[in-house]
């Protein structure tokens, strides 16, 4: 239970920012101790306005079935499926958490859709290329259901709008999956937060900025909260803190000061959408179509064609653009950047600036890219664009990690990176991709580093394994289990299974 002492709130844990993240880990906590005391702070007057919410994020179920960055060619010529295998691996514990949500009434199941994940390309060499990939992921059985092809026909039947008016002078190429997903991680993480908040024990904190964060000499966690409304200032000490506040995680890294924490930086890379209005060419196109990146454009920029469904409403999106600010959030401030600088990380960060180039050349043709510019883009997947059938959106803020790398100086990560302190009392996320798709796999591998005696007890184990079925087990090595599960995942959540 939570207590007063010197006028100080002392509970078990603080979850800063209330998106998926803080959500999903607050959620597991809370089944595998029910007697737990926590409380949320969010700096923004919602839960998930920010990375979480559905117009900040691809909303794509990530499950390397359609990202091509996931599979890179090796200078032998082979695909390394090494990190999609990863990823789907995760996304189906993510599939098995809100299953068994949904199972226990905790959530209803709209959040997730049924949208099939495409790969599409064009040109010898890029075919060539899907065709490897398509070869080494059907190896696997996760994968298995993928399938290929170069026939402008079975295209037309996948993704007709895309085919419409297309020259076929160059050859093009695609896998197509029936068994992705759409994702709407805003309405997941409210569904989530709206149950902890009935929980005894759970409190949830609007419009309070965390403004410090220090270490005491017992080893808890002494945090000092704004409220952004009444402009007081309060303390708070805890057992536990998570770091879960996006592109502001960062610089509350840096306040903790743990020795875990020195060298990092963080390079923001801002977006756009280009949002489609003519509900004839949105019903249409039922898929989510990925693309190559351009050169030295970060993961997160990978062009898609993207159907989407929010606020039960279906629709669809191009892009991402890639844009420059030096805002850490959408809601953050021009200083981020220049406030993250520190003695610790300012040689990883030049040694990054120097070593991406090609980076700051994207970044810098993307911000001066036209409406006009957005639009020969898309006619690049959809030929048949007209103008007036898009408008621009403002999409998330996200903030690339940068760390130390012997030999180096540092090195820009496109992933996500868990830091924890030494004595697993305080654990930071930071990085974007494939982020919020990938949190339970996150969350669970997270309470393992930070609560590892409790996850050693027959009874963390068993509520793990009822939350996750598959914990512990290894779905690509495991072709029935992997079938049993997919099978269960796709009844609880209405999904398709073939």
């Amino acid at each position: 239970m939570s207590n007063n002492v010197n006028g100080n709130t002392t509970v078990d844990v603080v979850l800063i920012g209330a998106g998926i993240m803080s959500a999903t880990l607050g959620m597991m906590l809370k089944e595998l101790q029910p007697g737990i005391t926590v409380e949320i702070f969010e700096r923004l007057n919602m839960v998930s306005g920010e990375s979480s919410d559905a117009w900040n994020n691809a909303g794509t179920g990530h499950a390397a079935l359609c990202e091509l960055n996931y599979t890179p060619q090796k200078e032998d010529g082979t695909i390394d499926c090494s990190k999609a295998l990863a990823i789907n691996e995760a996304f189906d514990n993510s599939r098995q958490f809100w299953s068994w949500l949904v199972e226990q009434k905790i959530i209803a199941p709209g959040f997730i859709k049924s949208v099939p994940h495409m790969s599409f390309v064009w040109g010898e060499e890029n075919a060539a290329y899907l065709k490897k990939r398509h070869e080494a992921l059907t190896h696997y059985h996760p994968f298995k259901t993928m399938r290929y092809s170069e026939d402008p026909a079975q295209l037309k039947r996948w993704m007709p709008v895309v085919m419409e008016g297309r020259s076929f002078l160059q050859k093009v190429a695609a896998t197509y999956m029936p068994v992705g997903t759409d994702v709407n991680f805003g309405v997941l993480t409210r569904a989530l937060v709206m149950h902890l908040q009935k929980k005894q024990g759970i409190t949830l904190h609007l419009q309070h900025e965390v403004r410090n964060i220090e270490r005491e000499d017992n080893g808890n966690w002494r945090i000092g909260v704004k409220d952004m409304g009444t402009k007081n200032t309060r303390e708070v000490v805890a057992k536990f803190v998570f770091i879960g506040a996006g592109g502001g995680s960062l610089s509350l890294l840096e306040k903790s000061d743990i020795p875990e924490g020195k060298g990092f930086g963080g390079f923001p890379v801002g977006g756009q959408w280009l949002r489609c209005t003519n509900e004839a060419v949105i019903e249409k196109h039922h898929a989510k179509v990925y693309g190559k990146a351009a050169v030295g454009a970060p993961p997160m920029s990978v062009p898609h064609l993207d159907t989407r469904f929010i606020d039960d409403k279906k629709a669809l999106l191009f892009g991402p653009y890639a844009g420059f600010s030096t805002k850490f959030l959408k809601n953050g401030s021009y200083m981020d950047l220049p406030l993250s600088i520190k003695f610790s990380n300012i040689i990883p960060m030049v040694a990054v600036g120097l070593s991406n180039i090609p980076l700051t050349q994207y970044l810098i043709h993307e911000v001066r890219q036209t409406m006009d510019d957005k639009l020969k883009a898309l006619q690049e997947y959809l030929p048949e664009a007209k103008k007036e059938d898009w408008e621009l959106e403002i999409a998330g803020q996200r903030v690339q990690v940068i760390k130390k790398e012997e030999g180096k100086g540092g090195v820009l990560e496109f992933g996500t990176e868990v830091v924890t302190a030494a004595d697993g009392s305080l654990a930071a996320l930071l990085g974007a991709s494939p982020g919020a798709s990938t949190s339970v796999s996150i969350m669970k591998s997270l309470i393992e580093r930070c609560f590892p005696h409790q996850m050693q007890s027959e009874e963390w184990q068993a509520k793990m394994k009822a939350m996750i079925p598959s914990y512990g087990k290894v779905l690509a090595n495991n072709p029935t289990l992997c079938d049993s599960i997919r099978a269960w995942t796709s009844s609880v959540l209405g999904l398709v299974n073939d």
